[in-house]
């Protein structure tokens, strides 16, 4: 049963999930327990908050009104009253400087005095400056300070500039690009009135769940937490598990009334498509045993099977890395060397706090001698890796680059139409592939991993923080990261072993 509430109030977040879909508001608001947060859309809640403190700095001199109750939450009240105090003592830059108007609320990240009044700055931790949802955002807080006697003289985007290396120290200026989106402000700013007494007015109706049907807005301009519960009335197997279809396009299906594997036979699908559809409806699974033979006879032993975890920091960590930047951090490598020899394992997991490049690129030239046989699953990404480190440490080159032209995707039979499994659901990710090819083998569950970590987000999150906690606290997460990225490579191994049945069948 959700939670009642007697009076809510719209934040500059709120508006814009109403902007996005007026029923994902109404379930935040009185079915919070739907919401099921994705490690991405955490991760971005992060990097938003690490990147808003940085932003502070960046006209100089500010003054910064967050405040917290004892309790911890933000104390609004507070912080506007301390808002109207730097107002009146004319104080140039203020931060998250807050203010209500007619129940809503909105924190300006920097609200800066210019031009005989005050610009708006927000900051946003991506590095696209082009999303419509930005202008929303600060036409809504234009619309409450405007109301609240603040002459509003500008409205800036603040982003992270994707060109930025860092070099030396840390320089914000050049890290961020301000963008005048005064333009889009203005678009927008006229619909915002009418749109909070929308909003409003929903809300207020805490019984009457809002009639919206699933459409495009359910991931643009961001997916939505609350996709599960509004998809749950679909099917097991529906449209949206069809590999490879744009979401527009499902969303086309989906609205003439296509839904159903059996409503879709009618329709034009592609090759891989229409073998998903067919394995699902009679049950069958599918597999070209002489292109999965041909496929294993590019292979050689030794063999080995290549993993790597990697950090995407926001704010650049590392000398010469920017933005986002795939940072390795750990690998795992299973090997075989003759046909029928003993599987070993190696691996490497850097220190948290220091850039673990160079220790794992030596490392990974001694584990993996050169002109031998290497895979990966969804080779791509390993191969990028592997140049980037080659084009950080030219000593280490011609390994590195020579462990990267020996790679062979494992991916290939799978996503070439080879070997196909109603269970797979349309996907050939190998969290996808492995349990459908053992569906009953625990030792292969990700789920039953020990520690905190079972997926590659969990590792991406864990890493950065190992260096701040307990030393107990530290072998721990470093016991999971390691199990968690051993089972990445040994899953390859099984994987490979089917492919070997499959290509004798």
């Amino acid at each position: 049963m959700y939670k009642r509430q007697k009076h809510i109030g719209i934040s500059k977040s709120r508006y814009t999930l109403f902007r996005q879909c007026p029923k994902a508001l109404w379930l935040k608001t009185y079915k919070p327990e739907e919401i099921v947060v994705s490690d991405a859309l955490q991760q971005r809640f992060e990097a938003g908050n690490a990147v808003g403190d940085l932003a502070m700095g960046l006209f100089g001199k500010f003054t910064e009104v967050t405040a917290y109750t004892p309790g911890g939450r933000l104390d609004l009240g507070k912080m506007t009253e301390e808002t109207r105090k730097c107002l009146d003592a004319e104080v140039d830059v203020i931060c998250e400087a807050s203010f209500f108007y007619d129940g809503g609320y909105c924190a300006v990240d920097i609200l800066k005095k210019e031009n005989g009044g005050y610009a708006i700055y927000e900051v946003k931790s991506s590095t696209d400056g082009d999303k419509e949802v930005y202008a929303q955002d600060v036409a809504y807080q234009k619309y409450i300070l405007e109301n609240n006697g603040i002459s509003v003289t500008g409205t800036y985007l603040v982003c992270i500039d994707s060109d930025y290396v860092l070099y030396g120290e840390l320089d914000i200026h050049g890290l961020f690009q301000i963008q005048d989106i005064s333009e889009s402000v203005a678009q927008e700013h006229p619909l915002v009135a009418s749109q909070v007494a929308s909003a409003k007015k929903m809300l207020s109706k805490m019984d009457e769940e809002p009639d919206v049907d699933l459409n495009v807005h359910c991931h643009k301009p961001y997916d939505c937490a609350f996709w599960q519960y509004c998809s749950r009335h679909l099917p097991k197997q529906s449209v949206f598990n069809l590999y490879r279809m744009n979401f527009d396009k499902k969303i086309a299906h989906y609205q003439q009334g296509v839904i159903t594997y059996e409503q879709l036979r009618n329709e034009e699908l592609n090759e891989k498509q229409r073998m998903q559809l067919e394995c699902n409806l009679g049950h069958t699974i599918y597999v070209n045993n002489v292109a999965i033979r041909e496929f294993l006879n590019t292979l050689s032993y030794p063999l080995y099977f290549l993993d790597f975890e990697t950090i995407q920091p926001v704010i650049p960590e590392y000398q010469g890395t920017h933005s986002y930047q795939q940072i390795p951090f750990q690998y795992s490598l299973h090997y075989i060397e003759e046909p029928d020899g003993e599987l070993k394992h190696k691996e490497f997991l850097g220190v948290s706090g220091e850039d673990p490049r160079r220790a794992l690129a030596e490392q990974l030239c001694k584990d993996i001698p050169m002109n031998v046989c290497t895979t990966a699953y969804n080779k791509a990404f390993e191969c990028t890796r592997l140049r980037e480190l080659a084009e950080t440490f030219p000593d280490l080159s011609e390994h590195l680059l020579n462990i990267r032209d020996h790679i062979i995707d494992l991916l290939v039979p799978f996503q070439s139409g080879w070997y196909y499994v109603p269970a797979m659901g349309g996907s050939f990710s190998i969290k996808s592939v492995l349990p459908a090819l053992f569906p009953d083998d625990p030792e292969l569950d990700y789920h039953n991993l020990q520690g905190s970590v079972h997926n590659g987000g969990e590792a991406m999150n864990i890493f950065p923080r190992i260096k701040d906690m307990s030393p107990e606290e530290q072998q721990a997460a470093r016991q999971s990261l390691l199990k968690y990225c051993e089972l990445d490579t040994y899953a390859m191994v099984k994987v490979w072993e089917k492919l070997k049945e499959a290509a004798q069948g």
